[in-house]
């Protein structure tokens, strides 16, 4: 059978139309990739793949974990700016790190670079020591830090997480100063704490509910009232320091994303966060829920972003 060349031709560019259109039905078709900022064991990684297993369901398609810690998170979020926005390539992030790298450092990113689709949980920060440590109360410990200035080490998962700015504000708030310590990820630094090389670990409430009352003490949680998942940790309000501040996480594409592609992500995200099993695993994992759809998540971010430039402006974080 003979085929003209005008008909080769069409059939050609019909095939590549199809193709173009695909990514509207086809997608997922391959293993789509979470990125992790910080050493596995911490809050974040734990949330990140308690949520692939659930958006495996939902999408069809395998999530796979990776763990790219490093920079307070830069490293990762840089990693997932530059990617393909093909949906193929998540990130799950932290607030305040996502808005306030950009503002301390050329961070390799900004909040302009991706597609926000989803917050999904919010993690109080906390003050925390091992269980025989001298500092039993908040009250002891800014006593000490009056006394001892610099002297006594306070470890967060890195320069411009919530864990250190908790730290910028609470020296503000107290009139102290702490000797500050990164760490990759809230997994070394529980250990560093747990073996005596770290005194104070600035550490989620989540990241550390599991060890409370047992090998470490949790004494003040940055809520604004206690949280029912750690109701006998008072706040740092409670004991007169009005400090309020949480690590939120979020899951975000590399900016330009397809609409269709992220509508399907975030109609699978709001799935996840509406399923009773996933919120009693973040229950579990001493997690609160804070879902917010892309855009309202956005705005929220944007608030975040003035905030942090204004505490930025009276008290630089990174010299």
């Amino acid at each position: 059978m003979f085929f003209s060349s005008k008909t080769v031709a069409r059939a050609a560019l019909s095939v590549a139309g199809l193709c173009a259109a695909l990514p509207a039905w086809a997608w997922p078709d391959h293993p789509i990739e979470l990125i992790v900022g910080f050493a596995p064991g911490g809050g974040t990684d734990l949330t990140a793949r308690s949520l692939a297993v659930f958006l495996e369901k939902e999408l069809g398609a395998t999530v796979v974990v990776q763990n790219k810690p490093g920079a307070s998170s830069a490293i990762a979020l840089s990693y997932v700016a530059r990617a393909k926005p093909d949906g193929y390539t998540l990130a799950m992030t932290n607030m305040p790190g996502l808005v306030s790298l950009p503002i301390e450092r050329k961070a390799g990113f900004t909040t302009g670079d991706f597609t926000y689709l989803a917050n999904l949980v919010r993690d109080p920060s906390a003050f925390s020591v091992a269980a025989d440590s001298p500092y039993q109360t908040l009250d002891a410990l800014i006593a000490a830090a009056k006394a001892k200035p610099g002297a006594i080490s306070y470890g967060s998962t890195g320069v411009g997480t919530d864990d250190h700015l908790a730290l910028v504000l609470f020296q503000n708030l107290t009139g102290t100063q702490l000797n500050h310590v990164p760490y990759n990820g809230a997994g070394p630094l529980r250990s560093s704490v747990l073996g005596g090389h770290t005194v104070i670990g600035g550490l989620n409430l989540g990241e550390v509910m599991p060890y409370h009352g047992k090998n470490m003490r949790v004494l003040a949680q940055a809520s604004a009232e206690r949280s029912p998942l750690g109701p006998d940790v008072p706040t740092f309000k409670e004991l007169g320091v009005n400090l309020v501040f949480a690590s939120e996480r979020g899951i975000v594409a590399p900016k330009g994303l397809p609409a269709d592609v992220a509508g399907k992500l975030r109609k699978a995200l709001g799935n996840v966060a509406a399923n009773p099993e996933f919120q009693a695993q973040m229950k579990q994992q001493f997690t609160e829920m804070d879902y917010l759809d892309g855009p309202q998540w956005q705005e929220r971010l944007k608030g975040d972003d003035t905030r942090l430039r204004a505490i930025w402006a009276k008290t630089p974080w990174v010299e």
